[in-house]
């Protein structure tokens, strides 16, 4: 289990090995099997680590971390810089009154009304770099979860990042939405890869590390939202990437899906109805590519999860639940049975894989209370962006 090349097409023989750290219970799609090895006859790719998260995605294989010589836009996408950021709450649990907190959390639903100028100066990016997504979550599998300390898999490292059991977490989900999709707009051409000392190469890596640096202020920003709403104060335990391209021993390193190792601590997120798992890599595997699994991963995509859940009201009014006596915020129908627990992979399972190949150790495990996804139903937010339109259409006719 762990390091092996599939094997069986003779054509693989020349191609980059690609170290598998799951097992053979783990759910692993075909489909993303293809793109590992896809991946692997990409010109210059020297070396491919794949998680249990492992699924397909649009460009390549989600859960996974990938060495070539050259950069592919492809491989990281639209989302970069994409990421979760864990933060410890200063709210006793005991004080925490889901029915009003559901209530509170709503407001993260609107643009934020803060000096983005300011904050955007004080990161070191520029002031107008898209200021209007600033402080927002976005769809998908984005999310904002409170969360609380469920059981201790090693209490002095969870003693060292402040923490014990009981205790109040807030998990972002996010990125770099306008701007990761404005510099992958640029490049998404570019199936050939890029050389990194090209003009273009040079312009999509400077680009590129400006969308890394929002994205971790724009999950900032939308915890401090939070925990404003929630009337608390909140610290940072880890802000952990996990869609982005790094040097790594002078080759470059993509990351899809595959949050960055070389951290002392690193979020697992299950799913709204699962445990997340607060992590301690290992960093000893060199050929994991200083990297680890992300979340659970897909079990099946958005399209095929119509039918699969939600079909009648009352199965919608359940998914607003979860078995730990928690609250969704969703009112987007479609999002809500996308986003089904039924969707995703057993992170417990996912977990079990990496410390059976010793890639990381169980600091803590994480029970969801209140997960925000999006407080406004999809028709009444495509009214409000109509009126929006209208608006600045009047405006720029007077």
């Amino acid at each position: 289990m762990g390091t092996f090349q599939k094997e069986g097409d003779a054509h693989l023989t020349s191609a980059a090995p690609i170290h598998r750290f799951y097992s053979a219970t783990s759910w692993i799609e075909g489909s993303a099997e293809d793109q590992l090895d896809q991946a692997a006859e990409m010109p210059g790719m020297s070396r491919i680590a794949a998680f249990p998260d492992l699924h397909p995605g649009k460009y390549g294989p989600v859960g996974s971390a990938m060495l070539a010589d050259r950069i592919y836009p492809q491989l990281i996408g639209n989302d970069i810089g994409c990421g979760m950021s864990l933060f410890a709450l200063d709210l006793p649990a005991r004080k925490l009154r889901l029915d009003k907190a559901a209530q509170k959390i709503r407001t993260l639903e609107g643009a934020w009304m803060g000096n983005s100028a300011g904050r955007l100066t004080s990161a070191g990016l520029p002031s107008d770099l898209h200021p209007q997504a600033l402080g927002t979550i976005g769809g998908g599998n984005h999310f904002c979860e409170v969360q609380a300390v469920e059981s201790v898999g090693d209490e002095t490292l969870l003693e060292n990042a402040g923490l014990s059991k009981g205790s109040l977490l807030l998990l972002v989900h996010s990125g770099s939405r306008s701007l990761g999709m404005s510099v992958f707009g640029t490049v998404q051409e570019q199936f050939t890869g890029l050389d990194a000392e090209s003009m273009a190469g040079r312009a999509y890596l400077e680009a590129h590390e400006r969308a890394v640096q929002w994205a971790s202020l724009n999950r900032m920003i939308i915890a401090e939202r939070a925990a404003n709403a929630l009337r608390c104060e909140l610290s940072l335990v880890a802000d952990v990437p996990h869609n982005l391209i790094e040097d790594h021993g002078g080759a470059l390193l993509h990351r899809k899906g595959a949050a960055k190792a070389d951290l002392p601590l690193v979020p697992l997120a299950g799913s709204r109805d699962a445990l997340s798992f607060l992590l301690a890599p290992a960093g000893d595997k060199p050929e994991a590519l200083a990297s680890i699994a992300h979340g659970s991963g897909r079990k099946y995509d958005r399209r095929s999860m119509t039918g699969r859940a939600g079909a009648t009201r009352s199965d919608r009014q359940t998914l607003a639940r979860t078995s730990f006596g928690g609250q969704v915020v969703c009112e987007d129908r479609q999002l809500l049975i996308e986003e089904a627990p039924a969707a995703y992979k057993d992170p417990k399972q996912v977990v079990g894989d990496l410390t059976a190949n010793s890639l990381a150790q169980t600091v803590a495990a994480l029970k969801p209370l209140l997960t925000f996804k999006k407080a406004i139903p999809q028709e009444r937010a495509s009214e409000r962006e109509d009126k929006r339109r209208r608006l600045k259409e009047r405006r720029a006719k007077r």
